[in-house]
């Protein structure tokens, strides 16, 4: 190996803009202490009972593991960020906030389908998230026709039941039937 690929193997191993897994460390430990400090609400532990069979075992391991888990890697970010220099945390924070608009994106369709119907929500989310991915021309244009074929598998093959849009009542009978159907 030559030594110029020699400074591109350190940036796989260490790539600057991870800085911001602390705030992921600390986030996650936070829920941790939120769900053991909730344990004996949420949870039961019955008198009689062997310990093997208690409600509350696994969850009470579970929020444990978190927490020793969601310590440590709280512990090496710090040991980590304080190693290499911090870095851009709002930089990095951006980037995950960018990553939330598509659950945005996801809301927005679990919300419309009832009221619109299956088939017209994936047509039209497959192409405006095409679009919004930056696809144009005929990837663009394929965009409904891949929405066409989820909904047929989903329906027709996996016959997933979804129930038809409130939209849907609007049309004749044997045609909404069809659509709640099979579309």
């Amino acid at each position: 190996m030559s030594d110029d690929n020699a400074h591109d193997l350190s940036d796989l191993t260490h790539p600057p803009h991870h800085r911001a897994e602390i705030v992921f460390a600390v986030a996650s430990f936070l829920v941790a202490l939120l769900l053991a400090a909730l344990w004996s609400t949420e949870t039961r532990w019955i008198d009689g009972q062997p310990w093997s069979r208690q409600p509350g075992l696994w969850p009470l391991i579970a929020v444990v593991g978190m927490l020793v888990f969601g310590a440590g890697e709280l512990i090496a970010c710090l040991i980590r960020n304080l190693r290499r220099g911090g870095g851009d945390v709002a930089a990095e924070l951006g980037l995950w906030l960018r990553a939330g608009e598509y659950v945005l994106w996801f809301m927005a369709y679990v919300l419309i389908t009832p009221r619109l119907g299956y088939l017209p929500t994936t047509l039209v989310f497959t192409t405006l998230l095409a679009f919004r991915l930056g696809y144009r021309g005929h990837v663009l244009a394929l965009a409904p026709l891949m929405g066409l074929l989820i909904v047929v598998a989903f329906k027709a093959f996996l016959a997933v039941r979804i129930p038809g849009g409130a939209v849907y009542d609007l049309l004749p009978q044997g045609l909404r039937n069809f659509l709640v159907l099979y579309l």
